[in-house]
């Protein structure tokens, strides 16, 4: 064979391995937000777990101030982190859906290209990895505001502690509270 010969197919390589650089880029993105959205989900465990020790802490300190109010605020934290944590996993599995999905697709990219036949089933697969992402991706934007409001009322509900106590120091500089 004749090196001219054998470059007649080198165009056609160098266009299988550009639509191989598509999926790449995708599976890149995907392995980024499992990992980012992982790491989220490690900071919700985290704070269920500090919950369930501030639940231990107000059960042995019966004289806790203002522990109903803990109570009730542990439990809508809780309540909140369980939806969160819901959240968080199906995005997570949404993600690797679209994973094995791209995967798949740079696989039969080759396939397509060895045999030159079946040229839909990577551009299918394409579709659906994109909307695995896509959904995954709303699932984040979700949680997001589902944390940023948990925040928030923890941040109201500090506040109330911090009234309270100073209410409580104003009663007691007043003579009101022994």
């Amino acid at each position: 064979m004749h090196w001219f010969d054998a470059m007649q197919g080198f165009p056609s390589a160098l266009s299988v391995l550009g639509a191989m650089m598509t999926p790449a880029v995708l599976i890149s993105a995907c392995g980024t937000l499992i990992f980012s959205t992982s790491a989220r989900l490690a900071r919700i465990v985290d704070r269920v777990r500090e919950l369930s020790q501030m639940i231990e802490r107000m059960a042995v300190e019966e004289t806790m101030d203002f522990i109903e109010a803990r109570r009730v605020e542990v439990d809508r934290q809780l309540a909140t982190h369980v939806r969160r944590g819901k959240i968080i996993q199906n995005s997570i599995t949404s993600f690797y859906i679209a994973l094995g999905l791209f995967v798949a697709m740079t696989v039969c990219l080759g396939l397509v290209a060895l045999f030159g036949r079946g040229a839909w089933i990577p551009t299918t697969l394409a579709i659906a990895g994109t909307l695995a992402l896509f959904y995954g991706s709303v699932l984040l934007i979700a949680e997001t505001r589902l944390a940023l409001r948990s925040v928030n009322h923890e941040m109201e509900f500090t506040l109330r502690l911090r009234r309270l106590y100073q209410d409580r120091r104003e009663e007691a500089s007043k003579g009101i509270i022994p």
